[in-house]
C-alpha cells in the first residue's frame, strides 16, 4: 500500500507522456489558435466577470510576460492577468486559457531545458494567488521550493499548500509585451 501511494507521488510529478502524434510542449506554445481575442462579456460571463471586455491571450504572450520576471522576483496568474488586460485594453483577461497557458509555458521550458536550452522561461517564479506555488508545474512543489530558495526567497508551508513567504515583496511590475 504504502509503495503504490509513493508510484503514484513519483508519477504526479512527472509530465505527462508525449503520445504519438501529439505536439511537444514548445509546439504548443507555439501555436497561436487565432489568439489574442477580444469578446465582449455577456450573459454567464458578465455575470462572473462582471461588464466589459475579456482578452483571450495568446499562448506566446503569456510566456513573453512570464520571461520579463527577473531573479529573485515572482508574479501572480493575476497579476498577468492585469497585464494582459492593459495591453489590449480590455477589462479583465481569461483566467482559464491564462492559467492554462502558463502551465504550458512551464512544460515547455522544462522541455528546453531537457534539450540543453540555456534560456527558458523561469516558469517557478509565476505563482497563484496569494504567493501559492503551483504543484501542476515541472518538478512539483520540491523542485519550485528549490530554484525559489536559491533565489534567496523562503518558502512556507501551510497543510499541504506552499507559499513563497511575504510574496508581495518580491512582487515585480510587468508591462505587456
Amino acid at each position: 500500500m504504502k509503495r503504490a501511494k509513493a508510484d503514484k507521488q513519483q508519477r504526479a510529478n512527472l509530465p505527462p507522456k508525449r503520445l504519438r502524434g501529439r505536439k511537444t510542449w514548445r509546439e504548443k506554445l507555439a501555436d497561436d489558435k487565432d489568439l489574442p481575442r477580444t469578446i465582449e462579456l455577456e450573459g454567464k460571463f458578465a455575470d462572473r466577470f462582471g461588464t466589459g471586455t475579456m482578452v483571450i491571450p495568446a499562448p506566446r504572450e503569456v510566456d513573453a510576460l512570464m520571461r520579463k520576471v527577473p531573479l529573485g522576483k515572482v508574479i501572480t496568474i493575476d497579476h498577468l492577468r492585469q497585464a494582459l488586460a492593459s495591453k489590449h485594453g480590455t477589462t479583465t483577461a481569461c483566467p482559464i486559457t491564462t492559467g492554462i497557458f502558463a502551465w504550458i509555458a512551464a512544460y515547455a521550458a522544462d522541455e528546453a531545458e531537457g534539450a540543453g536550452e540555456p534560456a527558458v522561461t523561469p516558469y517557478w517564479r509565476t505563482l497563484k494567488a496569494n504567493g501559492e506555488l503551483n504543484p501542476k508545474y515541472p518538478g512539483g512543489i520540491p523542485e519550485l521550493a528549490s530554484r525559489l530558495r536559491a533565489e534567496g526567497l523562503a518558502i512556507d508551508c501551510k497543510g499541504k499548500r506552499y507559499y513563497v513567504r511575504d510574496f508581495e515583496r518580491a512582487l515585480t511590475g510587468l508591462d505587456a509585451p
